[in-house]
């Protein structure tokens, strides 16, 4: 089994020889890297992404907004993932952003997962009616079978949830009355005991 350190340095020299730069080889390893240890196709997609870019050109978005106007060409997943990570804090903003042909989109929602850890916010992805929750670079929610992940996403929905409780104030306040047993009253010989609070003087 390949370790997750020679994945990341084969993609990066990879993503080098395969015309991008030194720095964008470097994001693109840290994401396919991940994708790995999510036990998703990082591997298996960057390797097809190269090989048909061989043939194919592809399409570059630099600048994202809310309604990103459709390509004829898919887009690149390595510079669109790039582009959304440079601009996650004016982009956190907008209610909605959507997407339409995009190649390999497991390569761009490894870029956006590190971005929901980036600006402290779950990352919801709708996939062709597929729904993905990215949570905090922690780990990948998806109802997509890890095979199944398309080349291609005719149309992709970005949402950035709001952080909220996934309890009640009141289940709250009940946990938080039960810990207040391990409270300690401080007494006198806690106080003497304390940093700074010896009686003998030793200088």
């Amino acid at each position: 089994m390949k370790s997750f350190s020679e994945i990341e340095t084969t993609v990066k020299r990879a993503t080098k020889a395969s015309g991008y730069s030194w720095g964008v080889a470097e994001e693109t390893a840290k994401c396919v890297r991940l994708l790995e240890s999510f036990g998703l196709p990082g591997i298996k997609h960057i390797n097809n992404y190269f090989s048909e870019r061989k043939e194919n050109s592809f399409q570059n978005l630099n600048l994202i907004s809310e309604r990103n106007p459709p390509s004829a060409k898919p887009y690149c997943p390595i510079i669109l993932g790039v582009s959304f990570l440079d601009q996650s804090n004016s982009l956190e903003l907008l209610k909605k952003i959507e997407l339409n042909n995009v190649a390999y989109p497991s390569i761009f929602l490894a870029f956006l997962s590190r971005t929901s850890e980036i600006i402290g916010k779950k990352i919801q992805i709708n996939l062709d009616k597929k729904e993905i929750i990215l949570n905090f670079n922690l780990n990948i929610y998806s109802n997509i079978a890890n095979n199944d992940f398309p080349s291609i996403a005719n149309h992709l929905e970005i949402n950035f949830l709001k952080n909220i409780d996934s309890f009640s104030e009141e289940e709250w306040k009940n946990l938080y009355k039960l810990s207040e047993d391990t409270f300690v009253e401080e007494s006198d010989s806690l106080k003497q005991g304390g940093a700074g609070a010896g009686l003998t003087d030793n200088d």
